[in-house]
């Protein structure tokens, strides 16, 4: 099979070519998108560092300049940023933690990790390490009954500027340079090549997580030919691996037509959704909230039952941008009017840090923004929360939310069924 697509496609740079692999092969998962509800967590701030999921790693450095990973490995001691990545490595996600996501009823994780786990070039500060942990969490993975969908969370060049993709800067360049497509285009490959084969557990690849379509057309352009590049390559190392592209945060409707049946088979699509991220989302009321969510519904369903699966990649039963870091290390909050330029909504206490903190009627709010969305984006083909984990934002964890009460142990175990109408 893998010879005749090789035959087919050996780099797979044009939709022409694609357009032979239908008659090469039949897509056929280990996991049955499209009929089963894709439920599912994310393990964020693991591969990748985010300063909020993990603030004590950036505090503890006592440097204010250290923003992600990028400035993790340069401005301070190597050593010390090696064996501080290491423990962290070691004990942020354990096989305890996939034993703890099976049981409570989820079939997915993604996860994020960047691409200087396997390659860092001339003048990257980045400390390498990552990949062992990939391939045991995939062990974890199997030895728990869930799927992993690997996500390439960095880009060289970075791909959105966020210090989520490893380089927090004031504008993306992975899109502007050539080299830096090339090198991811050959990153990806070695990600497909290696856990490809391992569809049974490794059911999805992402190639690319948050590519900011929102800085124009080059960036676009650029996306657009790169799905291709990474649907090609996925193609050349199985037949029946998922690949999850994402929206580069344009609506749905503008990638109608993108990637269907019968030219393309084994494509899903990734949309995130939050509320906190502009002056008008976080200002909104409890309920007004909960009416966003329901009215996404139609919409997610019509493309997912028209155009492509939709798969919710990340969202949060969260509805602010109160927890420390969120919006970058040394970055206030719109809701509190802390972050430069943004009014004032209210007081984040008792919004964000440990859940000890929550009111009653904060937690129950909690619990009926997780059902909405959870009603919501099962009208698509399913959902995977951000994040499992957190140190100091209960309202963000999975974990915490299963502890507490806002999350249900079983995920169809709803106290809301009738939320959205």
């Amino acid at each position: 099979m893998v010879r005749v697509l090789r035959s087919v496609v050996a780099a797979a740079t044009t939709a022409a070519a694609l357009a032979f692999l239908p008659a090469a092969f039949a897509f056929s998962p280990s996991f049955p998108y499209g009929s089963q509800k894709v439920r599912g967590v994310n393990l964020g701030g693991w591969l990748v560092l985010e300063p909020w999921i993990t603030p004590s790693l950036f505090d503890n450095t006592g440097n204010p300049n250290i923003v992600d990973e990028w400035t993790f490995g340069q401005l301070q001691n190597r050593n010390t940023a090696q064996q501080t990545l290491q423990n962290h490595w070691n004990t942020w996600i354990t096989e305890a933690d996939f034993a703890s996501i099976a049981a409570a009823g989820l079939n997915h994780v993604r996860l994020p990790i960047g691409y200087w786990a396997w390659e860092v070039g001339p003048g990257e500060p980045y400390i390498q390490g990552q990949l062992p942990y990939l391939r045991k969490a995939v062990t974890w993975a199997s030895n728990h009954g869930l799927k992993v969908i690997i996500d390439l969370h960095g880009a060289p060049g970075s791909q959105n500027g966020f210090d989520n993709s490893g380089h927090r800067i004031s504008f993306p360049g992975w899109h502007s340079n050539q080299t830096n497509i090339d090198r991811t285009n050959n990153i990806f490959k070695q990600i497909a090549n290696e856990f490809g084969p391992q569809y049974q557990t490794v059911a999805a690849i992402q190639p690319l997580n948050e590519p900011a379509g929102f800085d124009g057309s080059a960036v676009l352009s650029a996306v657009r030919q790169y799905w291709l590049d990474s649907y090609g390559n996925t193609r050349v190392a199985s037949a029946n691996t998922l690949e999850l592209i994402h929206d580069a945060f344009q609506s749905l409707s503008y990638w109608n037509g993108w990637e269907r049946p019968p030219n393309f088979q084994g494509v899903a699509m990734d949309t995130h959704i939050y509320q906190m991220f502009s002056d008008s989302a976080v200002a909104q009321s409890n309920s007004q909230h909960i009416s966003s969510t329901c009215n996404q519904g139609s919409t997610l369903q019509t493309f997912n039952n028209d155009q492509l699966w939709t798969i919710v990649g990340e969202w949060t039963p969260a509805m602010t941008d109160c927890a420390k870091y969120l919006n970058g290390r040394g970055v206030g909050a719109r809701y509190d009017g802390t972050r430069s330029g943004s009014t004032r909504v209210g007081s984040c206490t008792g919004l964000t840090g440990s859940a000890s903190t929550f009111s009653s009627s904060y937690k129950t709010f909690l619990r009926q923004s997780w059902e909405s969305q959870i009603i919501t984006y099962e009208k698509a083909s399913g959902w995977i929360m951000w994040t499992w984990k957190a140190e100091n934002a209960d309202e963000w964890s999975y974990q915490a939310g299963l502890s507490n009460g806002w999350i249900p142990q079983n995920p169809t175990s709803l106290q809301f069924p009738s939320i959205c109408g």
